[in-house]
């Protein structure tokens, strides 16, 4: 378990190393940052890594559930909404993928 979190870290980690840091993973926990204000998230910066932290290894390449509610998609976070925040329970992920899913 302890090898499996520390290869989504690090993976995570790589990710935001190509794309703008929207958030701090310490000890296992994450801390996003607020958006520039006007501007709709970047999926695949700043909301994609948090189901990537909540939801691994289900919902994405290879989970069991994956073929039908991929997480890696903007598209089914749009379609599933905030039926998602069954599962993502921190206000400050929540108010950041509400902000993700209000905008055009």
């Amino acid at each position: 378990m302890r090898a499996l979190l520390s290869l989504m870290l690090l993976i995570v980690t790589l990710q935001g190393c190509q794309l703008a840091k929207s958030e701090v993973h310490v000890a296992g926990a994450t801390r996003v940052n607020s958006p520039t204000p006007g501007r709709k998230p970047d999926f695949a910066a700043e909301i994609k890594p948090i189901f990537q932290a909540r939801c691994q290894p289900c919902h994405f390449q290879g989970g069991k559930v994956y073929d039908k509610l991929p997480f890696d998609k903007a598209e089914t976070i749009t379609r599933l909404g905030t039926k998602l925040f069954t599962r993502i329970k921190d206000d400050k992920e929540q108010r950041l993928i509400r902000e993700f899913l209000d905008q055009p």
